[in-house]
């Protein structure tokens, strides 16, 4: 974990609180267990981040009972170390090599239910379960009705707790500096790979423990949302959109912005059709930022950034939705798009990132990251929104 994470470690009588409202959550919905496997989701009911390999893990859940983490047996150490076994919510479990972990599970639930392994009903598995493990326990539990956990930990990991926010929001201003610094430096002559590596680079060393993802998109790359960063050299009077994220203390940054170089030389810089473009895209994120409020439906936070650039002719040129949630995942609900009515609730962390992209020529995005406050929204990024027009040598 980041230093500048490690204070914030959130502590174990956390996940014993998380673990007893999933579990309110499934008695709720008519489930007899939960069963969790590697990924976001057991990070965020045992603070346990294992490596999703072909040895089952799996943290179960039933209504009634203990919790248990099922672990293979050479990673039982670090197993008994995560938080919600040290803080005694979660039992450990292992397996050797020639046992059947999925017959363990099953003797768990049948354990917790009173019924056998072969009568279970409705069982929820999270999202990032691999499919040869559910197809396993589909096979060692045939009665059982297999259906997704995010129905039950969707809604309860959207809302962030004052820590969670920290974490963020720590993340979001090491993002910060890193645009910052490398907007500042030389641009122009480099391959988009090789700014890329810098970010990457730049991220660590702000104290995220993962640099997941550096868009570098130049010139007409600048078009594509989601451009791998190429071999491609930046020319003076084009502009880049540059979008960096990661994690720190296992919450996530992500934050857009648009720059352009010139080289120097002052008839290289934006023109008029750019700065418009741009004098738009700036109205319509900060007008959707200002949007944020509890009751507000996402799709309203959406709606708000797109009609701005409809008015102004460039609605075709805005492919994607506005913003997505952001926490132990970088995609996560809730999502800011039309259709999608949920409520904005206070602690919900989302982008805000709409985008114009003309295919062929350039584009510009601009993204931050914001949290639903109790009275409105609370902008964790701070490096300025404005076109970073930038000499780049």
């Amino acid at each position: 974990m980041s230093p500048l994470a490690a204070h914030l470690k959130i502590p174990p009588a956390r996940y014993g609180k998380r673990i007893a409202r999933a579990r309110q959550r499934a008695i709720e919905t008519g489930l007899e267990a939960l069963l969790i496997g590697v990924g976001p989701d057991l990070d965020y009911l045992a603070g346990y981040r294992a490596m999703p390999l072909e040895r089952l893990t799996m943290l179960v859940v039933p209504v009634t009972g203990p919790a248990t983490l099922v672990v293979p047996r050479l990673e039982a150490t670090p197993a008994r170390g995560c938080p919600a076994a040290v803080g005694g919510f979660v039992d450990v479990a292992s397996w050797d090599e020639t046992d059947d972990p999925v017959a363990l599970v099953g003797g768990l639930l049948a354990e917790a239910t009173g019924r056998p392994a072969d009568q279970l009903g409705r069982l929820a598995v999270s999202d990032r379960l691999w499919a040869m493990h559910v197809l396993r326990i589909q096979e060692h539990l045939p009665s059982a009705r297999l259906e997704s956990a995010g129905g039950v930990l969707g809604a309860l990991r959207m809302i962030k707790d004052r820590d969670e926010i920290e974490l963020l929001r720590l993340a979001a201003e090491a993002a910060d500096r890193v645009v910052v610094q490398v907007a500042g430096g030389r641009l122009v002559g480099r391959t988009e790979a090789d700014v890329a590596r810098e970010v990457r680079e730049r991220l660590l060393a702000e104290g995220h423990e993962l640099a997941e993802f550096s868009i570098v998109g130049s010139g007409p790359n600048s078009a594509s949302p989601h451009h791998e960063a190429s071999e491609r050299i930046i020319q003076a009077g084009e502009p880049i959109v540059l979008d960096i994220g990661g994690t720190l203390g296992g919450y996530g940054s992500d934050i857009t912005r648009t720059i352009w170089v010139t080289g120097g030389d002052p008839t290289k810089g934006p023109d008029e059709a750019f700065l418009h473009l741009f004098a738009v895209l700036r109205a319509a994120q900060s007008r959707a930022t200002a949007a944020v409020a509890p009751g507000v439906p996402c799709e309203r936070i959406d709606a708000t950034a797109r009609a701005i650039i409809d008015a102004e002719g460039y609605g075709e040129q805005f492919i994607h939705r506005t913003g997505h949630g952001i926490g132990l995942e970088g995609h996560e609900e809730p999502y800011l798009v039309t259709g999608n009515a949920e409520p904005l609730q206070p602690g919900m962390a989302f982008s805000i990132e709409p985008g114009i992209y003309f295919d062929g020529q350039y584009g510009a995005r601009l993204e931050d990251i914001v949290v639903c406050g109790e009275d409105g929204p609370l902008v964790l990024n701070q490096a300025p929104l404005d076109l970073y027009v930038v000499d780049g040598v």
